[in-house]
């Protein structure tokens, strides 16, 4: 796997935001369509449906004109991905590799995910953020992405390069080897970034740097996340991070949620943030599954949910960039996110419904139990 020496930053990358898939969709299929050398796909979610369809279609047509195409799928979350489509992609000449398919091994082993989301075209262009080849995607989740350009983008290919050669990861085995990326130029009047990973319970560069920026936050540390079920040290962070006063908002998912009993679990921990004075916004006009914070002029846009099994147990990747004009962007999209949703009070909080509270207490339990199996 990567050292710690690879999350390196970088100067003169080009990073666009895309929110939404209205934004981002497009962006992404523009590039496959385009991709002339070679196409680098790394993905959790594959599920079979139109969105998937589309993108086997684009990367069959990719490979009919030359292009040499790897997918790397994990092994638990494409597991509704069809046989059809595996067969026409492997037919059709991608190259189609699964990280880690359960099997009768550790607990850890199993537990472990390719939670990463990476797009590398022609080895210079990258996206990332939190999407996945899955219908949802298309118009029912709130995601955003990211469309990457510069020497950092170097970074990305070597991260994609080791998880395809990891001895967790099958199929494909004649597969072409994936050389060494090479160096890219800086652009002109680009900003800093890196890429920087968790790699399970190895290492989790994310994590440390996370923490890190909520403790040398000034003005603001504002969160996105569609899990929100935070390590110890995570909520102390925060905690203390508001009390000094320090703006801090968390941006969570509403009523609409894939996995309602963990936005359930979170919310045990909501009376602690609020009194601290941490600022909770329920997004209501869909599940919001975008995973973004901003801390200052620094932000953080990928795979991670910044909750304990993101933090602790799966592959991930985020893209950080320092740069004033890319986080009045992020803070832009913020602020219309925080004007569609609900801000949670302490005092409407606490007067909630008994039987509110006992579904909290029940998910939560259920939870702290899991981690400490974990």
């Amino acid at each position: 796997m990567v050292g710690r020496a690879s999350a390196q930053w970088r100067d003169g990358n080009r990073v666009v935001l895309l929110p939404e898939s209205r934004c981002f969709l497009p962006a992404l299929f523009e590039a496959l369509e385009e991709a002339r050398e070679s196409i680098l796909i790394e993905l959790y979610l594959m599920e079979s449906g139109q969105l998937a369809d589309r993108l086997v279609d684009a990367l069959l047509v990719a490979v009919q004109r030359g292009v040499s195409v790897y997918l790397l799928l994990d092994g638990f979350g494409s597991m509704k991905l069809g046989n059809t489509e595996r067969q026409r992609l492997v037919q059709g000449g991608v190259w189609l590799r699964d990280f880690n398919p359960l099997g009768w091994h550790s607990l850890a082993r199993n537990v472990s995910r390719d939670h990463r989301k990476l797009v590398v075209i022609d080895r210079r262009i990258a996206f990332t953020g939190g999407f996945g080849a899955v219908d949802e995607f298309l118009e029912a989740w709130f995601e955003v992405a990211i469309k990457i350009e510069g020497p950092v983008v170097a970074d990305w290919i070597r991260l994609f390069r080791n998880v395809w050669q990891s001895p967790l990861t099958r199929g494909a085995q004649a597969a072409p080897p994936l050389a060494e990326p090479s160096e890219i130029s800086a652009l002109p009047g680009g900003s800093r970034g890196r890429a920087i990973w968790g790699q399970g319970y190895r290492f989790q560069a994310i994590r440390l740097s996370l923490q890190d920026r909520i403790t040398g936050a000034e003005r603001r540390l504002w969160m996105c996340t569609p899990y929100f079920v935070p390590t110890l040290k995570l909520r102390w962070r925060l905690q203390r991070a508001a009390r000094r006063g320090i703006d801090v908002r968390l941006l969570v998912p509403g009523d609409t949620h894939d996995h309602p009993g963990v936005r359930y679990a979170g919310q045990r921990f909501y009376s602690r943030l609020l009194r601290a004075g941490v600022r909770i916004h329920e997004f209501q006009p869909s599940f919001i599954h975008a995973k973004f914070v901003l801390a200052d002029d620094w932000s953080s846009l990928g795979s991670c949910n910044f909750d304990h099994w993101s933090l602790q147990w799966n592959l991930e990747a985020n893209q950080e960039v320092e740069c004033a004009v890319f986080a009045s962007e992020v803070h832009q999209l913020f602020e219309r996110n925080f004007a569609m949703s609900k801000e949670i009070h302490l005092s409407e909080w606490q007067a909630r419904p008994w039987w509110q509270k006992v579904r909290t207490w029940l998910y939560g339990t259920l939870d702290s139990w899991v981690t400490r199996l974990r």
